[in-house]
């Protein structure tokens, strides 16, 4: 899979916007709405789930699959607002262009300032981790998921890849269970899916999972937490 010319905005149900890959026919977040989405899903469900009973000052989040960076930028706000120390590491095998990301234009999901500093930072995070304030570190590493490896664990990992029908390699049990190895003991895995399948290796990883509500447009999303 490439990046193709032809890539195009979409304005979802909620307002906000997305990006369309007519290569694997899908949008990068629900056309029910892209806000509402990340937000639901891999904010709420994933991050402040992991963070509710805990006591804490840091997280680490990894992410499968950062698109335009909108799971990224409300993660960066909620952290600052709690002055939480946020490592945030992005998986995208093939990064949008800067300028295809100002087209988005995301400044009023977000603050003014994160927007800001993510555009500043967007090519320079690409290469290495960089400090977008004093309390979030963004590295958005571009290589292939199933070849990505990493010296750190993680607390919460986004799964946000393209679907199944569309991108199977990123479902299978062999590219689960690399993904999940860089979970820390108690940590969490959130996706927007949930399948048969899914569950079945999850369980087979001896993993904790839940059916979760889902966002808008579907019933249920899956969450795991790897025991310790």
């Amino acid at each position: 899979m490439s990046i193709p010319e032809e890539l195009s905005i979409v304005v979802t149900a909620d307002g906000s916007k997305t990006v369309y890959h007519p290569g694997v026919k899908e949008n990068y977040h629900s056309r029910n709405g892209a806000l509402q989405e990340s937000n639901h899903v891999f904010l709420n469900s994933g991050l402040r789930y992991y963070l509710a009973d805990k006591l804490i000052d840091s997280v680490a989040v990894l992410e499968v699959g950062f698109g335009t960076g909108l799971n990224f930028l409300l993660t960066n706000d909620f952290c600052t607002g709690k002055e939480i120390d946020l490592n945030y590491v992005g998986i995208e095998a093939f990064p949008l262009p800067f300028s295809l990301l100002e087209q988005i234009d995301y400044e009023q999901l977000v603050s003014t300032n994160t927007w800001k500093l993510y555009k500043a930072s967007y090519e320079e995070a690409l290469q290495h981790s960089v400090a977008l304030n004093e309390f979030c570190n963004l590295h958005i590493t571009p290589v292939d998921a199933q070849v990505f490896t990493s010296d750190l664990l993680f607390d919460v990992i986004y799964f946000d890849a393209f679907a199944s029908a569309n991108q199977p390699e990123l479902w299978t049990k062999d590219f689960i269970t690399h993904i999940v190895s860089f979970l820390k003991p108690g940590g969490v895995f959130v996706t927007y899916a949930i399948t048969g399948d899914l569950k079945r290796i999850m369980k087979a990883l001896g993993m904790k999972i839940e059916k979760a509500p889902g966002a808008a447009g579907k019933r249920e999303m899956l969450r795991a937490v790897k025991p310790f």
